[in-house]
């Protein structure tokens, strides 16, 4: 404790946060100019779309969570798998699983729909300046960073012999670009200039009309139709090597609207602690939360061998219950009440041992084992996280992803790819996330938000797929348990386990196994060892880019961080 990679950003305007530092500084610049969290969050997510492609793009999907007059509201962007997705069509076509590439996988576009209905509720701007900064890095271009020129440079072959239209952009000298070299997306500038005129003329009539004509350009008009289009003149290969053309139709498009809803939540010390239902993975952090209650976590010690192995046998135990219960609640009766009740808590902490357990457990089901399965995926899913919180105590959290450069060709004329979401449901009848037309996948993306006594508290999130609320319930438990500032809580060394089935495909499950970082000192991890845990040392500052800000209702104070982890994330703020 004690040892910070960075200070901890302090203002009293506003703080924003996200994983490119080109994307916060347009975020805090739309602060400054008067707009609101949610200006600025749409700000930052249409950046990032240009800014990080092979982890999001504009067809992808986004879980939101606000903090806006005394209330705390959900947005849920997933959008939904085609109503042609079927079992018995994958299985016809002799697939074993929905492949994680192609155009099959593909789901409704939900993340641009969540932004727009976010910003004309509760924006302040109009879409047009939102807009702005994305339109600009895609004209002029940005300059290419490490990680993404290390992802490019993996997909090179693909993309050229495959996938023209990706080529076109992203090895525009047919090769993979450069560190430091500039890379725009005229394609995705041309999009997004004739959004915005839409926008501005039917804005010149009402607010509404304007977004409504936004809403309709995406859904049921040109990127519709271009969207359509491609999917069905071109047969896009997958992993399995078979060549298909998409499932989605204009129908699945133009029916689609993202919603708001009540957030899930559970107090502990004193706290409120939100997340999204589940359609998203969000309710395990909480799970989690509700098992540890029954631990003097301090008492144990910050990172020693016996609180790693707390923590890691009550994720088995949650994550047990998501790979069990957790679907969309449209589709499947999931006992969210019963899963987060502290009496079925308390039965799980009994369920703790001082051995790491090898078996599935999920609650009223008989215990199994599981066998180790699946290759490594050639590149694990992975997103950007996006956080702002303004003088006011308006606080904003989401984690956006999918519409993937690395799963999908870019739509010619359109600049970005599509989603592939449906990857997540599976072709087992009896799976709780068994593919059904119109189902939502139960998406790993999950931001989260606290409360105290009603008062605004804390954002905080992280991608990272299935750790996401492993890593974001270490950060949470540094700061509230353990008493570190929020950058210190951030870099603070985190574990994992992999036990559970993976979401991403091809669904890998290492039975017993964790993840620790480097900085977790040897004699931990021998004593994880000795308890039975398989222990796998990660690479140094490799888990994940957790993000939080914290907001001080009687002071004003607002204190931000970001995870140094790969180098892009920053805190900003005024």
């Amino acid at each position: 404790m004690g040892f910070t990679t960075r200070p901890v950003i302090q203002g009293t305007n506003g703080v924003v946060a996200s994983t490119h530092y080109l994307a916060s500084v347009e975020g805090l610049r739309v602060l400054q100019e008067c707009g609101n969290v949610f200006d600025a969050g749409a700000a930052m997510w249409f950046c990032l779309g240009l800014l990080k492609p092979h982890l999001i793009g504009a067809a992808g999907e986004c879980p939101i969570l606000f903090y806006h007059d005394d209330r705390v509201v959900s947005v849920n962007g997933q959008g939904p798998a085609p109503m042609a997705a079927t079992i018995d069509w994958f299985k016809e076509q002799g697939y074993p699983m929905i492949p994680e590439d192609g155009f099959t996988p593909a789901c409704v576009p939900g993340a641009y729909d969540a932004w727009l209905t976010t910003l004309e509720e509760y924006g302040s701007m109009g879409l047009d300046r939102v807009l702005d900064p994305a339109i600009r890095i895609a004209s002029k271009g940005f300059p290419m960073f490490p990680t993404l020129a290390e992802f490019l440079k993996k997909l090179e072959h693909r993309f050229s012999t495959e996938w023209p239209t990706t080529s076109k952009v992203y090895l525009p000298e047919g090769r993979a670009p450069l560190v430091g070299e500039l890379i725009n997306n005229p394609d995705w500038a041309r999009t997004f200039k004739a959004i915005r005129k839409e926008y501005v003329e039917a804005a010149k009539t009402s607010r509404e009309a304007g977004f409504d004509a936004a809403r309709k350009y995406f859904y049921e008009g040109p990127v519709a139709e271009k969207m359509i289009d491609f999917m069905q003149s071109f047969k896009c290969r997958d992993v399995y090597g078979k060549e298909n053309h998409g499932l989605l139709s204009l129908d699945d498009l133009s029916g689609y609207r993202a919603s708001f809803e009540e957030s899930v939540h559970v107090d502990y010390m004193g706290l409120d602690v939100h997340k999204c239902d589940t359609w998203t993975q969000g309710p395990v952090l909480l799970q989690q939360l509700r098992i540890l209650e029954n631990y003097d976590l301090e008492s144990l010690g910050h990172n020693t061998a016996e609180y790693i192995h707390t923590l890691m046998e009550a994720a088995k135990l949650a994550f047990a219950d998501r790979e069990h219960y957790y679907a969309d609640p449209a589709f499947e009766d999931v006992p969210l009440d019963w899963l987060l009740s502290r009496e079925y808590a308390k039965q799980r902490a009994e369920q703790i041992t001082p051995e790491a357990s090898m078996l599935q457990r999920p609650g009223g089901v008989e215990p199994f084992m599981l066998e180790e399965s699946g290759a490594k995926p050639f590149f694990e899913g992975d997103t950007v996280h996006i956080e702002a919180v303004d003088q006011y105590g308006n606080m904003i959290s989401a984690t956006p992803s999918g519409g993937w450069l690395r799963t999908s060709p870019l739509i010619p004329g359109l600049g970005f790819p599509t989603s592939t979401r449906a990857q997540f449901l599976h072709l087992d009848p009896d799976h709780v996330e068994a593919l059904k037309p119109g189902k939502k996948p139960s998406t790993t993306l999950t931001p989260s938000l606290v409360t105290q006594e009603g008062n605004p508290y804390m954002v905080f999130g992280t991608p990272g797929g299935d750790k996401q609320d492993q890593w974001t319930l270490q950060f949470f438990l540094n700061y509230v348990v353990f008493g570190m500032n929020v950058q210190e809580a951030l870099d603070a060394p985190t574990a994992h386990t992999s036990h559970f089935p993976a979401s991403f495909w091809p669904h890998p499950v290492r039975p017993g196994e964790i993840s620790i970082e480097p900085r977790i000192p040897e004699k931990v991890a021998a004593g994880l060892s000795r308890r039975g845990h398989k222990v796998k040392i990660s690479k140094p500052w490799s888990h994940g880019r957790c993000l939080a800000i914290r907001y001080d209702p009687v002071s004003g104070l607002i204190s931000g961080g970001a995870s140094p982890r790969t180098g892009e994330p920053y805190a900003i703020g005024w």
